[in-house]
């Protein structure tokens, strides 16, 4: 099972402790998937997912809030879709007011209701009811990748309208969600992790909630690992240049004028660090007859670096 499908299943088990809670889930569903239809000469209402969780969620919050039993039926997806399509189906005419006059989402137009298309405000005029409504657009045409992969979670919607309107009631949680256009839908989309893992907090996902943030903690662990074994390769890289031009400098010495010919102090770190070619400056710096820090190391090396170079410019070599 995917992390989206875990997701929709936890989400599936949680109702509003509320009737209002219940009535603004179920606005979110009729307003994604419903449509109008005629039945018999009469106005009825059909809700299309390819959801089973959605369908029976649907069906559940029906009958516990309006004591509606809707029918259930499935259909093919089409030739080029295997997937089963699942309709639920009002056909009393005072039911299907009754529940688009309490969802906000009744509409009249030349004396026929349509779907109003959009958020009602009214709906979700209370902190608990957007979280609902939230939560059923998710099961209904939300999606949540794999955190194990990368982070995005996003509903797709048929139009500007509702995913304007989503991403408006997302972001009154303190949020960023954003809207793109893709092909002939609307994506309300998050990208970072951790105002993911708030949305989850915000549908009532605890568990995919804890789920993810597992998966964060290992990532920024094994991030911050590869951080700090990158930062000490580099270091080391230095370290060993560093001491590999030293004993290039202080075998060309040897080579062109002697050791011998170099200042004490000088010709005893050269001949320490031919020596010890490994060791750090902080700990060649201890081996001396006069120990001193690793910038006096330092210093000393420079001077023979210098001497180094101006043997080569006298010469006419190459740096």
């Amino acid at each position: 099972m995917s992390f989206s499908s875990k997701v929709k299943q936890e989400l599936f088990q949680h109702f509003g402790n509320g009737r209002h809670c219940k009535i603004a889930e179920l606005s979110a569903i009729v307003n994604i998937c419903g449509q109008i239809a005629f039945f018999n000469d009469h106005f009825c209402i059909k809700i299309q997912t390819e959801n089973y969780l959605v369908a029976k969620k649907c069906f559940t919050l029906l009958q516990n809030t309006f004591n509606i039993n809707s029918e259930i039926f499935i259909k093919s997806g089409g030739k080029k879709r295997r997937s089963k399509v699942y309709v639920l189906l009002l056909k009393d005419a005072d039911q299907v007011e009754r529940l688009l006059r309490a969802t906000g989402i009744w509409l009249t137009e030349y004396g026929a209701p349509t779907i109003r298309n959009k958020l009602y405000p009214p709906v979700v005029s209370s902190i608990c009811c957007r979280r609902a409504y939230i939560r059923g657009a998710f099961i209904s045409v939300g999606s949540v990748n794999n955190p194990e992969k990368n982070y995005h979670l996003e509903f797709v919607l048929p139009t500007m309208e509702l995913a304007s309107s989503l991403r408006d009631l997302v972001n009154t949680f303190g949020l960023d969600a954003k809207v793109v256009e893709r092909k002939d839908h609307f994506v309300v989309y998050l990208k970072e992790g951790e105002q993911i893992v708030d949305l989850l907090n915000i549908m009532g996902a605890h568990i995919a909630l804890m789920d993810l943030e597992n998966v964060r903690i290992v990532k920024e662990m094994r991030n911050d690992i590869n951080r700090k074994v990158n930062c000490e390769t580099a270091n080391l890289n230095k370290v060993v240049f560093a001491a590999v031009k030293q004993l290039e400098d202080i075998t060309y010495i040897q080579q062109s004028i002697g050791l011998e010919k170099l200042p004490k102090q000088l010709q005893e770190v050269a001949m320490l660090r031919l020596e010890y070619p490994d060791i750090s400056l902080k700990e060649l710096g201890t081996y001396l007859a006069e120990p001193v820090g690793k910038s006096g190391v330092n210093h000393r090396l420079r001077k023979i670096s210098n001497l180094a170079e101006t043997l080569r410019e006298g010469k006419g070599e190459e740096k």
